[in-house]
């Protein structure tokens, strides 16, 4: 017979669960080559840094993806702050940098929740990966159509490429590192969140 767990308890390990995850995410996206890893021979750079977020909704629900997901987006913006990058005035915009991120664990969170129920939690690592994958889509789909809403003609112009379709051109840029970034949601998101989980029911 399992023993009811106490508020106070469920709120310790939230906070616990908040400060590890938020901690990795900065970890994650401030020292160079963790979070931001280049392909040896395919000269494209995938990011891991979402994959706290994504952790951090389906674990612990949208409130704390949520605010997991600042913490990426707040990082994001202080490298766009020190960035000599050509493209990183687009990140210097909150609704670039921030607001993208803030929905990946609400959306992780939410397709996790709609499948568990769907599939009466039959199939939890095919949940956990599915919405792993959707997870990354809206951080994709959020910052690259953010950039073309707001900045699509002086981004091109910052890539070189101000004769090619803008959609064409941005949503472009994602298609050598997107696959390999939904892959990497998607495998390590799988084992962590079914470990934790166990962990939580001991």
């Amino acid at each position: 017979m399992s023993i009811p767990k106490s508020p106070k308890r469920t709120d310790i390990r939230r906070i616990s669960v908040v400060g590890i995850l938020s901690a990795l995410t900065l970890a994650l996206s401030l020292i160079p080559q963790i979070g931001y890893i280049t392909v040896p021979g395919l000269g494209v750079q995938i990011t891991i840094v979402h994959i706290p977020v994504i952790i951090a909704g389906i674990i612990e629900g949208p409130i704390v993806g949520a605010f997991v997901g600042l913490i990426f987006g707040l990082s994001s913006l202080y490298t766009a702050l020190t960035s000599p990058l050509p493209i990183a005035f687009a990140f210097l915009n909150p609704l670039v940098s921030v607001m993208p991120r803030i929905f990946i664990g609400i959306v992780s969170w939410y397709a996790y929740r709609g499948l568990t129920i769907l599939s009466r939690d039959k199939y939890r690592s095919v949940s956990i990966g599915i919405a792993a994958a959707l997870g990354t889509i809206a951080n994709t789909i959020g910052v690259l159509g953010m950039i073309y809403v707001l900045y699509a003609k002086r981004f091109l112009e910052a890539i070189g490429l101000v004769n090619v379709s803008p959609a064409l051109a941005i949503f472009g840029l994602a298609m050598p590192n997107f696959p390999l970034e939904l892959a990497a949601a998607v495998l390590l998101a799988i084992p962590v969140v079914l470990a934790v989980k166990r962990m939580k029911k001991e």
